[in-house]
């Protein structure tokens, strides 16, 4: 049995897509969670101010000794988790490989589209994971960058005319392609999941990647011999570094529960 907490990181609100999930699946866990909502978006960003950024959200967790860390972010995951698995000594996971997994396992006309960041989709890591899963796959993807502002800042229900007609744009050349399976390639997206869902049609397939993420990371932490079996509810702890109030609304909305006064901010330039 192993007590430590597991860490979770995310630019900003859209990780807590997969701390949710991480909650429900493992009550048991301790969880701490950085969003690093004072430099959201990561997307937009360079590949070394990304892994920059990354790596400071790393040794901020760090500090509370995880026996595991989610990157709870699809850019960071596409871009730099190969530099954040060498540089440190515990199970560090993303969100690609079990999103693509999932896909190829969902898709029959072998038709997948792909929504992310602009780092995201420059990288060609989703394409590559489904492609050494199903070579046949026929990948239509398309970069979203005001997908994750509007969720920062709370635009994402349904019958929001601003985010619903932004959604629309991005998805128009992605449902024309005929796809039925859709990978929601920034944890944030999922929290748009009813407008996307509306938009795509009841025959497309939504592949959550926070969700997926962490149905990966609880299998792992089996194999490995690290689930927490105590009894009880784990301590979930929350950090950002810019306005804890925001935040909080925010969370306390998606997660279904208050986490007012419960939410601390960092100073992640220290770190």
């Amino acid at each position: 049995m192993d007590t430590r907490p597991i860490g979770v990181f995310d630019s900003g609100l859209g990780g807590l897509t997969a701390l949710r999930e991480l909650a429900r699946i493992m009550p048991e866990e301790d969880l701490v969670y950085f969003g690093d909502t004072g430099r959201v978006p990561y997307g937009s960003r360079s590949r070394e101010v990304i892994i920059k950024y990354a790596q400071q959200d790393m040794s901020f967790l760090r500090t509370f000794r995880p026996k595991a860390v989610v990157i709870a972010c699809g850019t960071v995951s596409t871009t730099a988790l190969d530099v954040l698995r060498e540089e440190n000594p515990i199970p560090v996971f993303g969100v690609v490989e079990s999103a693509a997994s999932a896909a190829a396992h969902v898709t029959k006309n072998g038709r997948v589209g792909l929504i992310g960041t602009q780092a995201s989709i420059r990288s060609g890591a989703y394409e590559r994971a489904l492609s050494s899963l199903r070579p046949d796959v026929d990948v239509t993807a398309r970069a979203c960058p005001l997908l994750v502002p509007l969720v920062e800042n709370g635009r994402f229900r349904p019958g929001d005319s601003v985010a619903e007609t932004v959604a629309a744009e991005y998805l128009a050349p992605v449902k024309a392609a005929g796809v039925d399976t859709l990978i929601l390639g920034c944890t944030h997206y999922p929290l748009m999941k009813s407008i996307i869902g509306e938009y795509m049609g009841p025959d497309v397939a939504l592949v959550d990647v926070g969700e997926q993420c962490a149905r990966w990371v609880k299998r792992q932490l089996e194999l490995d011999g690290l689930r927490n079996e105590r009894p009880g509810a784990g301590r979930h702890r929350y950090f950002v570094s810019d306005s804890t109030e925001d935040f909080a609304s925010l969370a306390s909305i998606f997660l279904r529960e208050d986490v007012t006064g419960e939410v601390e901010q960092v100073d992640i330039t220290a770190y």
